[in-house]
């Protein structure tokens, strides 16, 4: 199987490993297929995506994808950010093998999950403040 070197660089070095303790929004999702399990915070502020970090147990692909996708969406509005999608990761990286595209869907649909949890997090602050008030 053939990497890109842009796959290969961003599995060697990839970019916003971590976590994000006061996270704003968190997604997990995994394929249990392949074993793939990635999680990814957001830091979010006047709906930007200021900080972005993931953890992502499983194969070189799979951390290229949660490295990448964390690259295109840090500093983007949370509209912008769901509009990225795995072939968008995909691309960024200059390919990946057929057999590992499943790896970029894992990396949009954990981002997606993050977003819909910071949504989620929004939604319920907005209710206990009327709620209180």
């Amino acid at each position: 199987m053939m990497y890109s070197e842009k796959v290969m660089e961003h599995f060697m070095n990839p970019r916003n490993v971590g976590e994000i303790e006061d996270a704003d929004g968190v997604g997990q999702v995994g394929n249990p297929v392949c074993g793939d399990i990635m999680t990814i915070y957001i830091k979010v502020k006047d709906d930007v995506i200021t900080d972005i970090k993931f953890k992502t147990f499983g194969c070189g692909a799979a951390i290229a994808t949660s490295s990448m996708v964390t690259e295109l969406v840090k500093g983007k509005t949370i509209e912008e950010a769901l509009t990225i999608t795995n072939r968008d990761v995909a691309e960024e990286l200059e390919g990946l093998p057929p057999l590992k595209m499943h790896c970029s869907l894992l990396a949009e649909e954990g981002l997606k999950a993050a977003i819909e949890d910071y949504k989620k997090k929004q939604e319920r602050k907005i209710r206990d403040s009327r709620i209180q008030g």
